[in-house]
């Protein structure tokens, strides 16, 4: 049976969504209609994290990685498609011919097929995270322990697509990416189109994922993330449930991925750097690790904020001081972030109604209502 509080949250997140859906319409100007789909795209990535860190517990400080599969994964089946004035013989990848390749690399051969490249900017993500969950929360590895091993998975990973030069571009990336084109549409960075994909699979990624807490599983999540030793000693096994997390996590950040390399046209290593991966984290943080919407309205807010103040003259140099002190103010000040303080405000609205309601009803018990007493002593008891 669902809840008033349930209720109350699809009608919130319905309303967010149809909000997002609707504001193309106001908007004439492309360039500012592909940059809010790239605030989206970040609200998406915020939102995965929530999933794990806000009912599971696990802080994923690696949560960049799958990202920067899923878009390396979108940008290889794009890079195949780019005109051939730009590529080797063959359909060789510039980089590659550059680097003197003579032949495509076996990893690359899949991605000639777009339906394999968005298969696997999802499940090889989902496969990496369950290997890692695996030796992880197997061998009961818990708490700052956890974040420090997906750390380190992240800068090694890192160095490795940087090293790999002739094979994934190096420093560079993948750049002179061709369009996406599915079903007929093709889905330019500025387009409408693209906007509307962003905003669809943020809408359907946020509703599965506020079905996969509201359900047992979800909640035995949560009941892992307070008590991990209570849920065991119940009988569950609680590696399984936090691999799950992990690689639903995981899922929803390889779409993100993939997603923000058709909106940028191109794939970076910054893409699965470490500074990307503890914005996330501050990103959740301001907007509510325990909600995945506040954590997606977080990535967007902060987001724009910051690239409002870095294209002003005036906090060109400042910029980064004042993000900080944003962080460190919501921190001290409101420790469930901007979800939590809105989630407050709500609560005392209900009560202040409730109470209101109480009042009146005692006077209607007693007889006072509006401080009058009743004709013949009635209601004030028997004289």
């Amino acid at each position: 049976m669902m809840t008033r509080r349930t209720s109350i949250q699809l009608v919130v997140y319905a309303a967010a969504c149809l909000a997002i859906l609707l504001l193309p319409t106001a908007l004439d100007n492309d360039y500012l209609v592909n940059r809010i789909a790239r605030y989206l795209v970040l609200g998406i990535l915020a939102m995965s994290l929530s999933l794990s860190w806000g009912y599971a517990g696990i802080l994923n400080l690696g949560q960049a990685l799958p990202f920067g599969i899923g878009s390396y994964c979108m940008a290889m089946t794009l890079k195949l498609r780019t005109v051939p004035v730009q590529t080797g013989a063959g359909g060789l990848p510039d980089f590659m011919v550059w680097n003197n390749v003579k032949t495509l690399p076996w990893l690359w051969v899949p991605f000639h097929s777009t339906a394999f490249a968005l298969a696997a900017g999802i499940a090889v993500p989902m496969l990496f995270s369950a290997l890692l969950g695996w030796f992880m929360f197997k061998g009961r590895v818990t708490g700052v322990y956890v974040s420090i091993i997906t750390l380190a998975v992240l800068v090694v990973a890192n160095l490795l697509v940087i090293d790999q030069q002739a094979y994934t571009g190096g420093f560079n990336g993948l750049t002179d990416l061709a369009q996406l084109e599915l079903f007929g549409v093709t889905f330019d960075a500025y387009s409408r189109s693209t906007y509307y994909l962003v905003a669809s699979c943020l809408t359907i990624s946020l509703f599965a994922a506020l079905a996969v807490t509201k359900s047992k599983t979800g909640l035995i999540l949560q009941a892992v993330r307070d008590e991990e030793n209570r849920v065991r000693y119940f009988g569950y096994d609680v590696a399984q449930y936090k691999i799950f997390a992990l690689c639903a996590s995981a899922a929803i950040a390889g779409l993100a991925g993939m997603l923000y390399t058709i909106v940028m046209e191109f794939a970076s290593p910054t893409f699965m750097g470490v500074p990307l991966s503890l914005s996330i984290v501050i990103w959740c943080a301001v907007g509510g690790r325990a909600s995945l919407l506040g954590a997606a309205l977080g990535a967007i807010i902060v987001a724009g904020i910051q690239g409002a103040l870095s294209e002003q003259k005036a906090f060109l140099d400042t910029w980064t001081l004042i993000m900080g002190a944003i962080f460190v103010l919501v921190v001290l000040f409101l420790p469930k972030g901007l979800a939590g303080l809105f989630e407050a405000i709500g609560a005392r609205v209900a009560g202040a109604r409730g109470a209101g309601a109480s009042r009146a009803a005692g006077g209607f018990a007693t007889g006072r209502v509006g401080g009058a007493r009743p004709p013949g002593g009635l209601g004030g008891g028997v004289r």
